[in-house]
């Protein structure tokens, strides 16, 4: 009995120890003095990663897109999906307003209907002596069949979206590494010189100053060109986090130590937003998602302006070097020719 009672004592002083609002107000600090000063000083053991203010970049390269108000965020007393800026996006959303919610409003009225006629038709004034009935062939029959064919119609299209969302990535398509850290993301791009982005949120009044919504806007995001794959290769740096992006039906789990990969394609320019969708520790909700789709043009000046490279100026470079040589060699060849011709002059 003794034991029981220390049982309850303790459970009694944790519930009264205000240690959960003190382990609030010491949580470490997220990477990135400008994204949180106010918690810059709180745990120098914090995770801290060089993140490059997008006010750092050359103006003339780069500038930030504007989001449009209601595309790629949640809204105010929104009861649907997001608008659906993706292929895959846009038949799962077809599917759930065509397909989904049509069999399940059918079959809620069906089965209130049944409910009332139950409720009329066999209630006690009017069936003082019940029926025995305890079989019915041909009514088994249907509610099996029935049942069966319903299922049928959902799980045709639902696999073949399946299948479409876990197609492999063509050659030619752009290569994003995505690793999830406590708390925030990191983007690495390959292809184009292997740079790191370092995504953190914005505090309050500077996701305000930007015109865009607080818990969901970052300092540097992640850039891919509009109507162009994107193999997105996603992992964590620490513990399990969710790469989630509503508006182009996208989410893939980030798991230490394992890569997972999944095609990433948004065919409408504009500024999308997501969350990490899996439950990371203290400050699970505070590291948002904002991927900007810009035209490949666009894209391409983003990348120079954060020192990375891009496949036509390698070929661009490489020819210039080459008529430089060029140039210099027949430049060599004329100055050693012209004591000769001077000699030959004066002789």
């Amino acid at each position: 009995m003794t034991h029981y009672v220390k049982a309850w004592i303790l459970a009694l002083g944790l519930i009264l120890t205000p240690a959960a609002s003190v382990a609030q107000d010491a949580l470490p600090a997220a990477p990135g003095a400008e994204a949180a000063p106010a918690a810059a000083s709180v745990d120098s053991e914090a995770p801290v990663a060089e993140a490059a203010p997008a006010s750092g970049l050359d103006p003339a390269l780069y500038t930030p897109m504007k989001p449009t108000e209601g595309v790629g965020m949640p809204v105010d007393k929104g009861i649907d999906f997001q608008p659906q800026v993706s292929a895959t996006g846009k038949e799962a959303k077809w599917i759930n307003n065509v397909i989904l919610l049509p069999i399940m409003a059918v079959i809620c009225l069906f089965v209130l209907l049944l409910l009332f006629i139950v409720m009329i038709k066999f209630r006690r004034g009017a069936n003082p002596e019940p029926s025995k009935t305890t079989h019915n062939t041909f009514i088994e029959i249907v509610w099996t069949v029935i049942p069966v064919l319903i299922l049928l119609v959902i799980a045709v299209p639902s696999i073949s979206l399946l299948a479409k969302q876990f197609e492999p990535a063509p050659e030619d398509a752009l290569t994003v590494k995505v690793t999830g850290y406590q708390w925030y993301w990191g983007y690495s791009y390959p292809d184009n010189g292997d740079f790191e982005i370092i995504s953190n949120m914005l505090p309050e009044d500077e996701a305000k100053a930007r015109g865009e919504p607080f818990q969901l806007a970052v300092d540097n995001r992640m850039v891919i060109p509009v109507g162009k794959p994107v193999k997105m290769l996603i992992t964590g740096a620490d513990v399990i986090h969710s790469f989630a992006l509503p508006a182009a039906w996208f989410k893939l789990d980030a798991v230490p130590g394992r890569i997972n990969e999944k095609v990433l394609q948004i065919d409408e320019v504009g500024v999308y937003y997501g969350q990490c969708s899996e439950l990371c520790g203290a400050r699970h909700g505070f590291m948002p998602i904002t991927v900007e789709v810009l035209p490949e043009d666009k894209f391409n000046d983003w990348v120079r302006a954060n020192g990375g490279t891009v496949k036509g100026d390698e070929a661009t470079e490489t020819e210039g070097d080459e008529a430089a040589v060029e140039e210099t060699a027949s430049d060599d060849t004329t100055t050693e020719g012209a004591p000769a011709d001077a000699a030959a002059a004066a002789n």
